[in-house]
């Protein structure tokens, strides 16, 4: 996994509260099994009209818009468990979502893909929104060893929580296998210790 410390990057606005992983990734494109190839179809249904052309309205064909940052309304990734979402998200080339409220399970699957999904206060959420919206330009900070979140030229920030496990995962490029591994010394030492003693 890809190691995650900062990120500066503008950010794409999807002011929509209560978005599924339907709508992030319809159920008919889950027929593969690799991660790869989901971000071409991301949000399909609100990216492309139902006669296939493209949607020009919608955020994400918004030329104005740009980064790896999405910046979405509350409650962002409720609905079913599938992966594929958090697949979909990420093969779209997202690193961050923002918003103030995340489905426990898409965080899971988001962090465990190497995403990082920001809490904010639903108050900094709009500050962003107005923000992005006034200034397509406008450059957000992502600071996780500090666990800051910034709006670059301003004094608008806010802190975010993450589990110091998955904290320390992204930082050092890790997923659940790597993290063992790089315990095998510690593990090996207790297990020595503890052989020694029932001797």
């Amino acid at each position: 996994m890809e190691k995650f410390t900062t990120l500066q990057s503008r950010a794409i606005p999807l002011d929509i509260e209560n978005i599924d992983t339907d709508q992030i990734i319809p159920a008919r494109f889950l027929k593969a099994t690799d991660r790869e190839g989901f971000g071409d179809n991301v949000f399909r249904d609100w990216r492309y009209h139902k006669n296939g052309d493209i949607n020009e309205e919608f955020p994400l064909n918004d030329i104005t818009y740009a980064g790896s940052i999405l910046v979405a309304g509350d409650n962002f990734g409720c609905g079913s468990s599938r992966e594929h979402a958090a697949w979909a998200i990420a093969d779209y080339g997202f690193k961050v979502v923002v918003s103030s409220f995340f489905a426990d399970i898409f965080k899971g699957n988001a962090l465990n893909n190497g995403i990082l999904p920001v809490q904010v206060s639903p108050e900094f959420l709009k500050v962003l929104f107005n923000h992005i919206t006034s200034d397509p330009e406008t450059i957000i900070n992502v600071n996780l060893e500090a666990q800051i979140i910034s709006i670059q030229d301003t004094d608008f920030q806010e802190s975010f929580e993450i589990d110091p496990y998955k904290k320390t995962c992204l930082i050092n490029g890790y997923d659940d296998i790597d993290y063992l591994l790089s315990k095998k010394e510690d593990i090996l030492a207790f297990e020595a210790k503890n052989e020694t003693i029932a001797l």
